[in-house]
């Protein structure tokens, strides 16, 4: 099937990206967090894709890593999860994140995803705890993950209590090193904002 496209970004929308290879436009559903990534329309791009065929209908969905694609591809294999849940779920978490909260089987975190009730989270966790080592998905990463994803919040905090708008402290976090802790955030915050 098709594994990647290799073309020119034609256009995209809040769901989706139009890529022109050689003259054909592909509209490819992504997710948004794969959307943000992507260049300018007009730029050359490349996307892994996911090709769903139903009756009658055809899909092709795209992705930016290959760790976001193979994500995807566990998420579908859940029932009741179809692709627009599964991109709802990219959307809002990391494939590392997600795989912390379904290892943590933390199921009101899995609930913040657009489209997933109680029932929908507690089936996720089910079906995918255990096979998702490679995603952060094993007790050890999955306290990492929860760990970076509490630094970020109380080094913006301290940011705020130095002085820093929350406009200044957010441009100033912004491309840090996903796994550091408090300390780090802070010091490569102050770095950047000249203090």
């Amino acid at each position: 099937m098709i594994a990647f496209l290799k073309g020119v970004l034609a256009g995209k929308t809040p769901t989706a990206a139009y890529i022109d290879v050689n003259g054909v436009g592909y509209e490819v559903g992504m997710s948004s967090a794969s959307l943000s990534k992507l260049p300018a329309a007009g730029q050359p791009v490349q996307v892994f894709t996911h090709l769903q065929v139903r009756e009658g209908d055809m899909s092709l969905f795209g992705f930016v890593s290959a760790d976001e694609k193979r994500f995807f591809e566990k998420l579908i294999t859940v029932s009741g999860v179809g692709a627009k849940v599964a991109l709802a779920a990219l959307s809002t978490y990391v494939p590392r994140e997600l795989g912390a909260h379904i290892a943590n089987q933390d199921i009101a975190a899995i609930q913040r995803i657009p489209g997933v009730g109680k029932k929908g989270a507690s089936r996720i966790v089910l079906e995918l705890k255990g096979s998702l080592d490679d995603f952060g998905g094993s007790a050890e990463s999955a306290q990492t993950a929860s760990a970076a994803s509490s630094a970020l919040p109380a080094a913006t905090e301290a940011l705020l209590s130095m002085g820093f708008t929350s406009a200044e402290a957010e441009v100033a976090l912004k491309g840090a090193p996903e796994a550091a802790g408090e300390a780090a955030l802070i010091q490569y915050a102050l770095k950047r904002l000249g203090g």
